[in-house]
């Protein structure tokens, strides 16, 4: 049964409080590096290892769901996981060594990688393609959300309690949109009148990755998730250690960018609904070099001139996911959305995982705490950009 105006706007908001919160408890790790590397003395490649814990736990998570993902009334899994994340991201807040946390971020990951692809295959099989890219836009706000009002509020927090009290406001946060989507968000069963219930998990990953399209959808994705989290994980140690940047401005690197996707976002979504994803992607991200390639040299320039790239880097890199995300759901059958945006949810936390992990032994520091090659990893994640746009126009639109 369709949904009314009405029910389709508070789901997409709920859906879009999920993604903030899941956003959020990914994020909040990155402008924390400084307060972690001192807590517990790491360096950038312990750190990276943090960074990348949880993209590859929820790597491995989303691979095992890209067989299962279908079987399933998608609201109960989407619950299932979220449930999962809120015991993780308080075990987060109660680590007291590296290990313990590095332990509590692989369990995050397991839960909170396969949240996003509920998400999407929800939107997707809900939302029709003419609105599609719209709803992504909507539910992908999470994200300026998160940039808005959680990074800056989880540094506010940190530098007022500590590094732990983001994790235990993130876990109360999360409680209250977990009730929310016991209220808002319908039951999704429309895929199961077409499952094979007698099918093998051999068989259902056979399905899968037999289809050519899949494998240029999620290698799409894979390309930009490189692209950018080459990048993102040390943008606040670098902006600290080789720019100066007192570690209290950095909440207004996250603030200024994210409340600038807020507009950006729904106006990328009405481009992609009105010229087509295929067109719109690659001019996103031949755009979202310019900030890529700004922030990595680490000009010694002003706060403002900080913040002007900053807007930049968060429109254009960002941005670059409503296209390709309605791309990548437009991709394959209804029957299969669910498994392919698990394995699609695999392949990008895999590909980021491994980007920041990459990038976490390619820079070094030197004595005075200095961070150097950063610049060398702006330039590779260009050529990840470029090979996002080649993939991009192989891929076939289904339904």
């Amino acid at each position: 049964m369709p949904l009314s105006s009405r029910q389709e706007i508070a789901m997409l908001i709920t859906l879009m409080l999920v993604m903030f919160t899941a956003i959020a408890d990914f994020m909040i790790m990155m402008p924390l590096a400084s307060y972690l590397m001192d807590e517990f003395q790491i360096n950038t490649a312990h750190f990276g290892l943090l960074v990348s814990a949880y993209s590859l736990a929820a790597g491995c998570s989303a691979l095992l769901a890209s067989s299962q993902a279908d079987r399933f009334d998608r609201r109960h899994a989407l619950l299932f996981c979220y449930a999962g994340l809120i015991v993780a991201t308080l075990a987060c807040g109660l680590s007291n060594s590296f290990y313990t946390l590095l332990a509590a971020r692989i369990l995050a990951g397991i839960f909170g990688g396969v949240i996003g692809s509920i998400v999407l295959a929800i939107v997707g099989d809900l939302i029709p393609v003419e609105r599609r890219g719209r709803a992504m836009s909507w539910v992908m706000l999470g994200f300026s959300i998160s940039a808005v009002a959680g990074v800056p509020l989880g540094l506010w927090l940190a530098a007022q309690s500590g590094w732990r009290m983001p994790f235990f406001a993130l876990t109360g946060i999360c409680a209250l949109v977990a009730v929310a989507m016991v209220r808002y968000v319908p039951p999704v069963r429309v895929h199961l009148a077409t499952l094979n219930r007698d099918a093998s998990w051999v068989d259902n990953y056979r399905e899968l990755l037999t289809v050519r399209n899949h494998w240029w959808a999620v290698c799409l994705t894979g390309a930009l998730m490189v692209s950018g989290f080459m990048v993102i994980p040390f943008i606040a140690p670098t902006m600290v250690a080789n720019v100066g940047l007192p570690a209290s401005d950095l909440m207004y690197f996250y603030l200024v960018g994210g409340a600038a996707t807020i507009v950006s976002r729904p106006l990328i979504g009405g481009f992609t609904d009105r010229y087509s994803a295929r067109k719109i992607m690659p001019w996103l991200v031949l755009a979202s070099f310019v900030p890529i390639l700004l922030i990595t040299q680490n000009f010694k320039v002003g706060l403002p001139w900080h913040l002007m790239i900053s807007v930049l880097f968060f429109i254009f890199v960002s941005g670059r996911f409503i296209p390709a995300s309605t791309m990548v759901t437009a991709a394959t059958v209804p029957h299969l959305r669910g498994r392919l945006m698990a394995f699609n949810s695999a392949m990008q936390n895999f590909a980021s995982g491994a980007a920041s992990l990459l990038a976490g032994l390619l820079l070094t520091q030197d004595a005075q705490g200095h961070l150097h090659h950063y610049g060398w990893i702006g330039v590779l994640s260009c050529a990840a950009g470029l090979l996002a746009i080649w993939i991009a126009r192989r891929i076939k639109a289904i339904s």
